[in-house]
């Protein structure tokens, strides 16, 4: 985390929700406790908070997102912004039931709320909206996610250290030199786009505060064979001769969160197929890329099925050129994350280029 700075959270629980995968991706088989503790009991090192999409975050990042908290009420959803203009007792009363009562999810608060049915995903009730204005704007944290994944709220003072609390609210300018300083350390070397991208800035400060770095001598511009645009290198990244990676990529991995950069760097294109109907998915509902070397070279589509203790490898594909020794490395890859999801099995059905190669070698053990 102090390099990668944050973790996405998504609810689609396919495989595992995507905040535990980059953790496994790089440090192999771990206990999720770890993260748990760190994210969820005092004193915290890890808060969620609007990132990267919903994310935890390294909590000493919090005061550099203040100025998105004050912003609330220009850059929040439109939702958020119409219960806090049109309903201002309500966020009062939600507010005040969290600071007398707290922590408390939203199911404990809203009781007979109404729930709107405008959106086919998320109908949420007014009380539901308000505590996730007040969590946008700061003035409610998240204490921890309960075991059916809701946020539980709690005010920022019994969520945070008092260490990170006393701490003066930093310009934005500031802010944002910190956001785009952890940004490019997670990177190594990434374009102004990658840059803004990863904590979701807007474009003229992220690009004040590149400058600035570039100045500072922190960012050193460079060229990349093949980039069109400029690219910046953070000034204490490593230049290792080679890159001897070998991982199994969530969706969500923060690797490829940028899809421009994603092509650019593994001439790979990746695009999420979730809300793509069934019949016209080229690869999957929730597929994986596979990181060996310093290329990514196959994709699987997966699938964590608990009744049946499989992991269920339901397509797989090799890019082009792929090495010979992918389908065995990926294998273990495979057999390595059944293990750490507690899945005695891993069953392959023969779809794609590698699914055959895959279901010998799943047939053989």
């Amino acid at each position: 985390m102090n390099r990668i700075a944050l973790l996405q959270i998504d609810s689609v629980n396919v495989v595992r929700r995507a905040h535990y995968l980059p953790l496994f991706s790089r440090l192999g088989p771990y206990d999720v406790e770890f993260l748990h503790r760190a994210a969820g009991t005092a004193p915290r090192r890890f808060f969620e908070y609007w990132g990267h999409e919903a994310s935890y975050l390294r909590v000493d990042l919090q005061p550099a997102l203040r100025f998105r908290m004050a912003e609330a009420a220009d850059v929040a959803w439109g939702s958020m912004r119409r219960v806090w203009a049109e309903q201002p007792d309500l966020v009062s009363s939600v507010l005040d039931e969290v600071a007398t009562r707290g922590p408390l999810t939203a199911r404990e608060i809203e009781h007979d709320a109404p729930r709107t049915k405008e959106h086919w995903g998320w109908n949420w009730s007014s009380v539901k909206i308000a505590l996730e204005w007040l969590f946008y704007s700061g003035q409610v944290s998240a204490a921890r996610r309960n075991s059916s994944f809701e946020r539980v709220y709690d005010l920022p003072g019994r969520v945070l250290p008092r260490s990170v609390i006393d701490i003066p609210t930093p310009s934005p300018a500031e802010a944002h030199r910190t956001l785009v300083r952890a940004a490019a350390k997670a990177h190594g070397v990434g374009t102004g786009q990658c840059l803004r991208d990863y904590f979701r800035l807007k474009p003229k400060p992220t690009a004040d505060a590149i400058a600035e770095l570039v100045e500072a001598g922190e960012l050193l511009p460079v060229a990349v064979e093949g980039w069109k645009r400029p690219a910046y290198l953070w000034h204490a990244a490593s230049l290792p001769r080679r890159a001897d990676a070998c991982a199994l990529l969530s969706p969500f991995d923060s690797l490829i969160f940028e899809r421009g950069r994603t092509e650019r760097l593994f001439d790979y294109r990746f695009r999420l197929e979730i809300y793509v109907p069934a019949p016209k998915r080229v690869y999957g509902y929730y597929v994986y890329s596979f990181l060996l070397g310093e290329r990514i070279v196959a994709r699987v589509d997966l699938k964590g099925d608990r009744h049946l203790g499989a992991l269920l490898v339901q397509g797989a594909w090799a890019e082009p050129a792929a090495p010979t020794e992918t389908p065995q490395r990926l294998w273990a890859q495979l057999e390595s994350l059944a293990g750490w999801l507690g899945l005695g099995d891993v069953a392959v059905a023969p779809r794609g280029d590698l699914g055959p190669t895959l279901k010998a070698l799943a047939d053989s053990t």
